[in-house]
């Protein structure tokens, strides 16, 4: 099995470095490659330094088995034919095929079986806000359809990447010396503020990143779903919150969906109200569930549930997921 991560330097890259070695994903060979700013540049993996190779129009990619793209929207659109024209499979990380009709957009808890059928030799990896919601809303959509949901999300500065991070951290630097803070990666200043603007408007008043969440959930889980999000950039540097309220076609009790969100794959129930314990970014950063808590009953709808979700924007809202979808291919002998 040969794999390779293109994109390797930024900071979806890095990590999947680190998720593929911390699970011992099952390979013979790993390449790198990126931008010709990043070619050259050396990453060790298994105790071996590989060295990243810039990303050209050539047959790099004829013997390798699965690519990890995560170079931007761009990229991946010029470049999907060179990666996938020897047979490789495509794990894309970008939002360039996730509502193409011929792509699979997956996430192992909720639609697995979706990458089998891959038309274009490409599956997409869904945005990292709509990853852990979906997770969390199929424990509930088991118990009973879900027909609306209304999220608010409180996104870490990793969801703009490592640079983004970087200017918060700095951001704070700056402030305290009396500084003004370098604004570059955001449209206004992060640090002691939230931005409610992610992605760019669109006509109908909603950002893309919004409409990502309405036009991926349904897509993923095959469901007539109403999604109604807003999206706010938040100043922590890593794990995305969201705070959820789904109706369903029937009331379910806050004893079944605890149940349900107890039992359900990739999912950790914290929730003990009485010692003030729930899921929170500053102690989820680098975990890889989605961690739920602050379940109850919504006081407006007998057929309301409101939970709050924290999950690693970088793990499970990129790389990791990319990486379960590889393992289910493996496992079911579905390369």
């Amino acid at each position: 099995m040969k794999i390779a991560i293109v994109g390797t330097s930024g900071a979806v890259g890095q990590e999947f470095l680190r998720v593929l070695e911390e699970r011992n994903f099952p390979m013979d060979e790993l390449v790198l490659f990126g931008s010709s700013r990043s070619a050259g540049r050396s990453y060790t993996f298994r105790g071996k330094s590989i060295t990243v190779k810039e990303l050209k129009h050539n047959d790099d990619f004829k013997d390798i088995d699965i690519v990890f793209a995560s170079a931007g929207a761009g990229t991946s659109k010029e470049f999907a034919e060179t990666m996938t024209k020897h047979g490789a499979i495509v794990i894309d990380n970008s939002s360039a095929f996730r509502m193409d009709k011929d792509v699979p957009l997956v996430v192992p808890e909720v639609n697995p079986e979706d990458a089998k059928v891959r038309p274009k030799n490409i599956i997409a990896n869904p945005n990292c806000s709509t990853i852990q919601m979906v997770v969390a809303m199929n424990a509930i959509e088991k118990l009973s359809h879900i027909k609306k949901v209304h999220v608010s999300t409180y996104q870490a500065a990793s969801g703009a990447g490592a640079a983004a991070m970087d200017e918060l951290v700095e951001q704070y630097a700056q402030l305290q010396h009396g500084e003004k803070p370098t604004v570059s990666k955001f449209a206004y200043q992060l640090a002691y503020n939230v931005i409610p603007h992610i992605d760019v408007f669109l006509e109908n008043g909603y950002t893309k990143e919004e409409m990502k969440m309405y036009n991926e959930t349904r897509k993923i889980m095959h469901s007539d779903v109403e999604v109604s999000a807003t999206c706010v950039r938040v100043p922590v540097l890593r794990a995305h919150s969201e705070t959820t309220w789904v109706e369903t076609e029937r009331p379910v009790s806050i004893e079944e969906a605890k149940k349900a969100f107890a039992e359900a794959e990739g999912i950790v129930l914290q929730q003990n109200d009485a010692a003030k314990e729930y899921p929170m970014p500053l102690f989820i950063a680098g975990k890889n569930p989605v961690y739920v808590g602050r379940v109850r009953k919504d006081l407006s709808n007998p057929n309301g549930l409101t939970f709050w979700t924290v999950s690693d924007q970088i793990r499970k809202g990129a790389a990791l997921n990319a990486v379960q979808i590889a393992e289910y291919l493996v496992k079911e002998s579905a390369l």
